[in-house]
């Protein structure tokens, strides 16, 4: 079902929600308070000390929670990642959540926040969704402070011979703001710095971002932080923050926002929630951090990755897996009937009546996620998100679909019912963990060149019949192989809408061509972004944004949020 079938909005039901002190939440899962850093009553952080503890331990079980190419109909996969996460506890399992952190840009444009849905929320939702500890705060704030300091060298005398056209580091703000895209710093005389050519991402897209959700400790997000390329000097050669001497202060900054944060969900499993950077220009994953907290703290954890099984799954798989040393036991892929349909070729405004035939076409999407998975050498379940439209008739269809390619799936109801609504779905993904006689294996090679994995991940992948790069883009190809930099894994750029780099191709499309056109080092989080089709790293604000229906009320409860 969905939030149709009840007059509550999700906001409602998460201020009518009780939460038990985070405390309690901790004493689950063998965390005493000596080892939290409260905020308040209901967030915390775990110490250093902790996280250390934690290193001695075995780690639990973990699965992964994808979906199809999203569509405006909306998937609900947080929303299965935190009924997964209840419904597991419910059947008798020791588990708790891996989320990311929601990104404002998207909580007040178009998306909404990243805290699930219904009665599968993680709470306090509002807080989450808004400014919650801070983290994505200090990111901004260290992000800008080496901006800041990029041009101070260039004021103070460019000891280190930066070109100002080829400075590639730019400032941050977490809000979507399409006029911050291009800009010119430095005017209004000598005295106020070097005039030249600068931008804005937002903050889920700074590198810092990537460094703090990849990094294993302080000592490892100190020497990533070193090696980000900011820019280039007079002889094309790349400069560093370690050149500029200030890996030691970004640090600092970011001392407290490594800490990942304790919640919980409305039936009270704990939840670890740090990091946030988007798929579809950065990797889409929680932090290495809380992920592997979790991982030691419980027998089953369940984590997400950012869109559709083509960008999240993909990085996860490529990027973290391989720079954490860990690896899902089984993947769910979250669909639902409305947006098959929708993949099948209907308007969103027609997705309320039933129609057999554009299912049946939009199944497609989900089997090409499934194909990409298996590939992977992974256990798989499909869990349908139920929504209330959805007739008996598509259901059935759906089942028969997947009963006839051998393909396990379960339906999720959490929305409605919270945990229960997940326990078939619980039961049918430990049981296909304990089946599994199936080896997970990357799709490329570290070895690889840069050209190969781009073309690796766009055929066996996206299903593209091949890659085109531009002349600028070929050009990098061999400055970074010359820079030594071909042995690191890519992170593709891409719109979340299709398997293609054009949003308008839904369903399963074939015989494009996938274009790049740049490609940006990320040295020191450790991978080489490729940017295809018209991707913009700032996004803008829709034409009536969410923001529009937010207040407050005279308690400071939330309104609106959704």
């Amino acid at each position: 079902m969905n939030q149709k079938a009840t007059f509550k909005s999700d906001i409602d039901i998460a201020l009518s929600s009780e939460m038990k002190h985070i405390k309690e939440i901790a004493k689950r899962i063998g965390i005493g308070e000596e080892d939290l850093e409260l905020y308040g009553k209901y967030k915390a952080k775990l110490s250093f000390d902790m996280l250390n503890k934690l290193k001695t331990k075995d780690e639990g079980k973990l699965i992964l929670v994808t979906a199809i190419n999203p569509t405006k109909a909306g998937e609900g996969k947080s929303t299965v990642t935190v009924g997964l996460g209840d419904a597991l506890n419910k059947i008798g399992k020791k588990a708790m959540i891996a989320m990311r952190e929601p990104s404002l840009g998207p909580v007040m444009g178009l998306k909404g926040g990243a805290a699930g849905g219904g009665y599968a929320q993680v709470l306090p939702m509002d807080e989450i969704n808004l400014h919650f500890t801070g983290d994505i705060h200090a990111i901004t704030t260290a992000n800008n402070a080496l901006a800041a300091l990029i041009d101070n060298h260039l004021q103070q005398g460019n000891e280190l011979q930066i070109d100002p056209r080829r400075i590639v580091w730019k400032r941050v703000l977490d809000m979507n703001d399409r006029a911050l895209r291009n800009v010119v710093v430095g005017l209004g005389g000598p005295a106020h710095g070097i005039p030249r050519e600068d931008g804005f991402d937002i903050t889920v897209a700074s590198e810092i971002m990537a460094i703090l959700c990849l990094a294993e400790d302080l000592k490892d997000l100190k020497a990533r932080l070193a090696r980000v390329v900011v820019a280039y000097d007079y002889s094309q050669n790349p400069v560093t923050v370690g050149d500029l001497q200030v890996e030691g202060a970004l640090t600092l900054l970011l001392k407290d926002a490594v800490k990942p944060n304790l919640v919980q969900t409305i039936e009270h499993t704990p939840a670890l929630i740090h990091g946030g950077p988007f798929a579809n220009i950065a990797h889409g994953c929680n932090s290495v951090i809380a992920t592997k907290a979790a991982l030691k703290l419980a027998d089953y954890v369940v984590t997400e990755a950012g869109f559709g099984a083509d960008l999240g799954a993909e990085k996860f798989l490529h990027i973290k897996a391989r720079n954490a040393g860990i690896k899902p036991e089984a993947v769910v892929i979250v669909a639902t009937i409305r947006a098959l349909k929708m993949h099948g070729g209907l308007h969103k405004e027609e997705l309320g009546r039933e129609d057999l035939a554009a299912l049946q076409a939009g199944f497609e999407n989900l089997r090409k996620h499934i194909e990409t998975i298996d590939a992977f050498g992974l256990p798989f379940v499909v869990a349908l998100n139920r929504f209330s439209t959805d007739s008996s008739l598509e259901i059935s269809l759906f089942e028969k679909l997947c009963k006839e390619e051998g393909i396990p799936c379960a339906m999720a109801e959490v929305w409605e019912k919270g945990g229960e609504g997940g326990v078939t779905l619980a039961e049918t993904v430990v049981k296909e963990i304990q089946n599994n006689k199936k080896t997970f294996e990357p799709l490329y090679d570290l070895s690889d060149s840069l050209e190969d994995k781009i073309n690796t991940i766009a055929r066996k992948v996206y299903g593209a019949a091949g890659v085109d790069f531009s002349k600028e883009a070929k050009a990098q190809l061999l400055q970074f192989d010359r820079l030594g930099w071909s042995h690191l894994p890519v992170c593709m750029a891409k719109t979340q809408y299709s398997l293609s780099d054009d949003p308008a191709k839904l369903g399963r499309p074939e015989g494009f061509v996938l274009t790049v056109r740049s490609l940006k080092p990320s040295i020191g989080a450790g991978f080489i972004v490729a940017l295809t089709g018209d991707i913009m790293t700032m996004p803008g604000l829709p034409k009536k944004p969410a923001a529009m229906n937010m207040d407050v009320d005279e308690t400071a409860n939330a309104t609106g949020l959704f």
